[in-house]
Formats: structure tokens, sequence, C-alpha cells
């Protein structure tokens, strides 16, 4: 059995730096993730006059709860789709004027549903260039609260920025929800809201909050459910081989780890303890239908294991996935195909049939550190798989490579 220690989650840093920014106090962070995601954030905190210290496994943040302690600045968020959602509306608090810009790609995602809910609310935001996309300005001075309904069907983010918002406002804030997304990742927000003192509460499709602030504390971070995914599937694929994750067990705040039980669903042994989950093969991967909506960051590790399977595997309610850092469906669907596999697909859903794998072949990442990883899978059982961006993975696990070669090396 291997022990692979994985890197901190992002989605639970990202959260983490946002509530310790704006809490009273300073936090000091346990284990995060350390990458290009969440260095952008962390130097997006700097940049908007907040204090953070970083050092070896633990960094420190002195908290703004009156908002940001520059009046105006320029912050370029990279990728990162929570730094370009998360530091606007945290800047919103502030009194000032903020200029947010990303990379071409995070241009391209949409933002719509947040800063027209945050006009909703009062604050005077403006796109540079295409409505609904970065760049864009936001004049901050305060946020009032109130109620507002929310279509958070594209990106659970929209609503976790606006939660996470609410304690910081002079009313509080209600938010109903139309529609939504990856449910697990607002549970994840829920929780850490309450362990910095947020009163938080969820009745049918209203959340309500109310403006306690936020109290700073000691925080630990962890381990990545969707980076386990691809050392999960591994381990599953190969038969002998199995993995334990430590820190990443029932106790575990991301709904990514539900991973372990499609892999289950097909035929692999799984245990979960207390203190971390355990997955090992059985020489067998059945063929499943799944519905991935809530754990739709994992289905291009699904899809790159799936031909692999006896039967076919069919991945459906995960529409959300086109607009991530690439259109990922079509990406996964066009890198199986070129190995070979036959491969259908909707607007919703990607159906992969049982097959061979054969290379040589570059793998289209589209700039896209899931695609790398997940086909890092495949690439166990196809010779001659390369890709066009191999480095793409420092979004967030810049040591992805030398970490799975090493597992896969490990008798």
């Amino acid at each position: 059995m291997t022990v692979i220690d994985i890197p901190g989650s992002k989605s639970v840093t990202a959260r983490a730096l946002f509530l310790a920014a704006a809490a009273e106090g300073t936090t000091t962070l346990l284990g995060p993730l350390v990458s290009d995601d969440t260095e952008g954030f962390a130097e997006g905190l700097t940049a908007l006059g907040y204090a953070v210290r970083r050092e070896p496994g633990a960094w420190h943040i002195e908290g703004r709860p009156a908002g940001p302690g520059a009046d105006t600045a320029d912050v370029y968020c990279r990728d990162g789709a929570t730094t370009a959602r998360f530091l606007p509306t945290l800047a919103a608090v502030g009194h000032g004027t903020y200029r947010f810009d990303a990379s071409a790609q995070m241009r391209v995602r949409p933002l719509a549903p947040l800063t027209n809910a945050l006009r909703t609310l009062g604050v005077d935001l403006r796109h540079g260039e295409k409505e609904g996309h970065h760049p864009l300005d936001v004049h901050a001075h305060g946020v009032k609260g109130g109620a507002l309904t929310l279509d958070a069907g594209q990106s659970s983010q929209y609503l976790t920025a606006l939660l996470m918002l609410g304690p910081l406002t002079a009313e509080g804030l209600d938010i109903t929800v139309t529609d939504l997304v990856s449910e697990p990742y607002v549970e994840i927000t829920l929780a850490m809201m309450r362990a910095f003192g947020a009163d938080v509460r969820q009745e049918g499709r209203t959340y309500r909050v109310a403006p306690t602030g936020y109290r700073a504390r000691t925080y630990g971070i962890e381990p990545d459910a969707s980076t386990a995914s691809y050392f999960f599937a591994a381990a599953a694929l190969e038969p002998g081989r199995s993995v334990t994750v430590p820190g990443l067990g029932t106790g575990a705040l991301q709904g990514d780890l539900a991973f372990v039980d499609v892999l289950r669903r097909m035929g692999a042994a799984v245990e979960i303890t207390d203190a971390g989950t355990t997955v090992r093969s059985t020489g067998t991967l059945r063929g499943l239908t799944v519905n991935m909506r809530d754990i739709s960051d994992t289905m291009p590790t699904l899809a790159a294991l799936a031909p692999f399977a006896e039967g076919p595997v069919r991945i459906e309610d995960v529409a959300n996935t086109r607009v991530k850092e690439c259109d990922r469906l079509d990406a996964c669907a066009e890198n199986l195909r070129r190995l070979g596999i036959t491969v259908h697909t909707g607007p919703d859903w990607i159906e992969i049939h049982p097959g061979t794998p054969t290379g040589p072949a570059e793998i289209a990442t589209h700039g896209d550190h899931r695609i790398v990883m997940s086909f890092a899978v495949t690439a166990l059982r196809t010779p001659g798989i390369t890709f066009d961006d191999p480095g793409c993975v420092k979004k967030t696990f810049p040591d992805f490579h030398r970490v799975f070669d090493t597992f896969v090396h490990t008798p």
C-alpha cells in the first residue's frame, strides 16, 4: 500500500483566505495549498492592503473587517476563478476604487450572476470590456445588505462569494437560490463560515446570513479531494495497487471525496476512516451511468479512466463543466477520440465506450490542469501519451508530475 500526502485543498484555502482577511484579528492557516491559484489570491489580498505573511506550512493574515486597507488597487487574478469572484466581492465591503483583471482564459469565464447580484445590493460595479466578464472596476462604499435572488446553476462560487459577504454587510443578507450546481461546495462554505464565527441558516432554498462579522482563528487546511481523485483512479486501475490518502476521511468537508463511491460502484475496494481514505484495485472495473452534478471537477478523472471499464461509462448532468478552464466535456471527448476511443456527447453528458487507448498521441490540454492530471491516469496503460502544456498543473499542483511518477513506480 502506498501512502500519498496530497497538497491542501484549493477550495478550502481560497475560502480560508477570504474569511481570514475579513476577520477581526490575525488568522493562521496551517497547510495551505501553495499553487498559482492560491498565490495569486494571496497577492491580490496584498494589493488590496491586507497584511499576508507566508512561511513554509503556515500563512498568517491580519484581518480587516472594514475592508481593504488600500483605497485604490489594481488586482490581477491570473487564472483563478475563486480569486476572480471572491476578491471583488470582498473589496465591495471597503471604501475605494479597485480594478480587477484576469488571464485571457479567465476573461472568458462568466461572472454575470455574481456581478448582477452585487449591483442589486447597491455595489457600483462596472465591466471594462464585455458585460459579465473581467476586467471590472468596483467603486466600493460598503454594502448595506438586503434580499436577492440568485441563479447559481453555472457555478456555486457565485453563491459562496455572496454568503461570505453576508456577515460583513450592515444589515445581513437573505439569498434565495433558483438553481444550484456543485452543492457540496456550498456546504464547505457554510461550515467554514461558522468556524469563523458567522451565523448562517438555510431555510429551503433561502440562506439567511446575520451581520455578525468574523473572528480570527488558527485553521488547518485538509488535503484536496479533487487532486486525490487521480491517485484513487490510478489505484483502481492497476491490479494489485492500493493508495491511502491521510487526512481525507469521514470528517472531510469536500464533496469531491464522493468520487471514491463512484470507484466503489465500478468494482474498486474502498475504505474510509477518520484517518483517511484507501482505494484498492480488485482487477475489475464495471461500466456505469452516474450523475456527477455535485462532483463535476472529477468528471475528467472518470472520463480518462472510463475506456478501461468492461462496459460503457455515461456521465450525466455536468453542463457546468463546459464553462470551466476549458469546455471539459469536449476536451475529454476530443482527447479520447484521438486515442481511438468511441465517445458520444450531449449538452450535459458524455458516454465513453470500452476500448484500448493507443498512442503515441499528444493530449490537447487547453491549458487546463485537470485535463493533464486526468489523462496521466490514461497514460498508465497507454505508451506514448504526451501533453502540449504539461506545466499548466501549476494552477493547483505544481509538483504533480514528480509525485505521480513516484507513486506509479512505488511497488
